[in-house]
């Protein structure tokens, strides 16, 4: 199995996600899921057009895989760039991480690796639900701060 390219073209208002998995098999489950959740997407092969894309487009979801490009963890470019994103722009976004090391909704290990969500990818059939319910929680979450951001002006 092959990874699939998939560009989507945006409109104001779409929900949109951005797939940084380069295993055919977990990349395809994600964008099945992503798609029955009415998201549009944008897949990345490679660093240099994930960098380019998140600079150009500011996306609701990102997915990363754990060792994306062969990458380790530590060093996974993709979790490099994202934490260079503005602030402003971050809290827009719901970053999940996703990996045979990672634990499903575990906060610590979201917070150690500054995303909003980890998954493992033994619960895979579950990605759908398990989103949509920290989608809603980070919008709540969010809800006051950017309330007042917008009264300010700011």
């Amino acid at each position: 199995m092959e990874i699939q390219t998939r560009y989507d073209v945006f409109e104001p208002g779409d929900q949109t996600a951005l797939v940084c998995i380069d295993e055919p098999e977990v990349q395809r489950a994600v964008v099945e899921q992503l798609g029955s959740l009415g998201y549009k997407m944008h897949t990345g092969l490679f660093t240099e057009d994930i960098s380019l894309k998140l600079k150009a487009q500011s996306y609701d979801i990102v997915v990363v895989y754990e060792n994306f490009n062969d990458s380790i963890l530590e060093g996974n470019p993709v979790l490099m760039e994202i934490t260079r994103i503005p602030s402003h722009q971050r809290r827009q976004q719901y970053v999940v991480l996703i990996g045979t090391s990672m634990v499903t909704n575990d906060e610590m290990q979201a917070f150690q690796f500054s995303v909003d969500l980890t998954f493992s990818i033994s619960d895979l059939s579950n990605f759908a639900p398990v989103l949509r319910r920290g989608v809603v929680r980070h919008k709540e979450f969010y809800r006051n701060f950017s309330d007042c951001l917008r009264v300010s002006g700011g």
